[in-house]
């Protein structure tokens, strides 16, 4: 028994020592292979710098961000009071508030991607079944500006037939107007690249329009708001808007009588319409605060244009000398549903009607209220 014993603890010792032998062997292999692959990475140079760690192969350079906001003194946390409300944490250099309608590519540099810059932003509230109209209304325009078209009808793609509609901007959401676009869509800060900003109708015939000629003029006259004259025989509602053959631009009018309790006031001054409106960057900043986000239709808002420019009745006129048509062509008014048996555009109209008398009293009870708390009231 005693020799038994004594020959298996030997056999248990050689058993040990045969597996350290090869699980040494096989570390051995392992980190050989491990080292091959790592030098295969190619990876030559390890750089922490500045707040970046820079690993550098043969192919390209990585660097990470390292952000450390540790100071050796003083506090590692921001506060920039200047900074646009919600962005107070972050460094001002850091901090884009506002942006474009720029296309930009999916590669390459970013300071490569514009060959032009356009300076004006036109919009058209669009169907398709306008689409000649509008192709004809875009060819008065230049490179100079940026085409968007909302479409209210929900069809897009079958505007590609026309070469300038694959570099434009489409947004399409189905039966809202131009104003509840422009609430959304066109905020200050987003179109703050552009001068001018033209928020148009779709039924303009542009036969006698140049946008560039129509540019200078406006900045001729000093005008931040305008609209191009229109045809006197065609839709008129207002002698303010009406085109005369005998001046580039006007700024006042006479109207019936009892229209006009100032001549500096709308619709004698002071009063463009809705359906073709042009705003400088300026007056469009303020103008958008005055777009009501459930009003949709935007009656009203011609007669309180005059609030975002000082003095008014200098800064908002029409343009004679590049006019359009109104064609009346009650295309949005079909997106509306009938109702107890009246045509959808019935109920448009009705709409128009009943926000444009909301908005004024809006617009009054804010006056009022403002006015109350300064002691005027």
């Amino acid at each position: 028994m005693m020799v038994s014993a004594h020959r298996s603890g030997v056999g248990k010792r050689s058993n040990d020592s045969a597996r350290l032998i090869i699980t040494t062997i096989m570390g051995v292999v392992f980190g050989f292979f491990i080292g091959i692959s790592f030098q295969s990475v190619s990876v030559n140079k390890f750089n922490l710098r500045s707040g970046l760690l820079s690993i550098t192969d043969e192919n390209r350079a990585i660097e990470i961000p390292h952000f450390n906001l540790n100071r050796s003194s003083g506090s590692s946390k921001i506060y920039a009071a200047s900074n646009p409300r919600g962005a107070e944490s972050l460094p001002p250099g850091i901090v884009v508030s506002k942006s474009d309608f720029h296309l930009r590519r999916l590669w390459g540099d970013p300071n490569e991607d514009l060959k032009t810059r356009p300076k004006y932003l036109v919009t058209f509230t669009v169907g398709f079944n306008q689409r000649d109209n509008i192709n004809a209304a875009v060819k008065k325009f230049s490179e100079d500006f940026a085409i968007l078209l909302f479409h209210y009808d929900g069809r897009t793609t079958e505007w590609d037939q026309f070469e300038w509609s694959k570099r434009a901007i489409h947004i399409s959401i189905k039966k809202q107007t131009k104003w509840w676009y422009a609430k959304r869509f066109l905020h200050p800060d987003v179109v703050a690249a552009y001068e001018y900003i033209f928020i148009w109708d779709e039924d303009l015939g542009v036969e006698h329009f140049n946008a560039d000629k129509y540019i200078k003029l406006i900045k001729k006259h000093g005008l931040e708001i305008s609209q191009p004259g229109l045809e006197p025989n065609k839709g008129l509602t207002w002698q303010m808007t009406k085109r005369r053959g005998d001046s580039e631009v006007h700024k006042k009018t006479e109207e019936k009588p009892g229209w006009c309790s100032d001549p500096h006031l709308p619709p004698c001054a002071a009063f463009v319409e809705i359906m073709a409106p042009v705003f400088s960057r300026e007056a469009w900043r303020c103008v958008w605060h005055l777009i009501q986000n459930d009003l949709v239709h935007g009656w009203g808002l011609d007669f309180a244009l005059r609030r975002c420019v000082e003095p008014a009745h200098e800064k908002i006129g029409v343009v004679d000398s590049q006019w359009v048509v109104h064609q009346v062509i009650p295309s949005l008014g079909d997106q509306g549903e009938s109702d107890n048996g009246k045509a959808p555009w019935e109920g448009v109209r009705q709409r128009c009607r009943s926000e444009w008398e909301e908005f004024r009293h809006r617009l009054t009870d804010a006056d009022n209220k403002y006015f109350a708390q300064l002691g005027n009231g």
